[in-house]
């Protein structure tokens, strides 16, 4: 299912983490749970993933990861804003050391000319750290690809804010 690409960056991760004792969550809209799978899919992940939250409605955000509700409302569940709190509310409502987030529009409908199918918003959060943000348009290529693309840009944002 994933990449031979995806799959390294989720072991040098899991390593890089292993080694620095620290635990990951995830906080996922349009991927679904897909970060968390790649990140499982490596055997003995079990001592560095902690959790993973699957928040792909809007009330999900603020009821699991504590994102204002006036924050989503003023610039929307697909923005940098909403990416970074949703990071940052994984990280501190599970006590783990790194989070990471992501929120987009894989399609095939749901954009707009302002937020197209394509545009994901990714954030990594690390306790004392300023959260990461990366804004990927991938275009519309996709559902699949999309949701895919915006994993491995995950985890390489993880091993970036590591």
């Amino acid at each position: 299912m994933f990449s031979p690409s995806i799959l390294n960056h989720a072991k040098i991760l899991l390593e890089n983490a292993r080694r620095e004792g620290y635990r990951i969550a995830t906080a996922e809209s349009c991927t679904g749970g897909l970060i968390a799978g790649a990140l499982t899919a490596i055997p003995g992940s079990s001592d560095v993933i902690d959790r993973g939250f699957i928040v792909y409605s809007n009330q999900a955000k603020t009821d699991l990861l504590g994102v204002p509700q006036e924050l989503i409302a003023e610039y929307g569940a697909v923005s940098e804003e909403v990416a970074c709190a949703m990071a940052e509310g994984a990280r501190s409502n599970s006590g783990v050391e790194l989070a990471v987030s992501c929120t987009g529009i894989a399609g095939p409908g749901g954009g707009s000319a302002e937020k197209p199918v394509g545009l994901v918003h990714i954030a990594a959060a690390r306790a004392e750290q300023t959260t990461l943000h990366l804004q990927c348009h991938f275009g519309d290529i996709g559902r699949d690809e999309i949701r895919l693309r915006s994993v491995e840009e995950a985890l390489k944002l993880l091993l970036q804010i590591l």
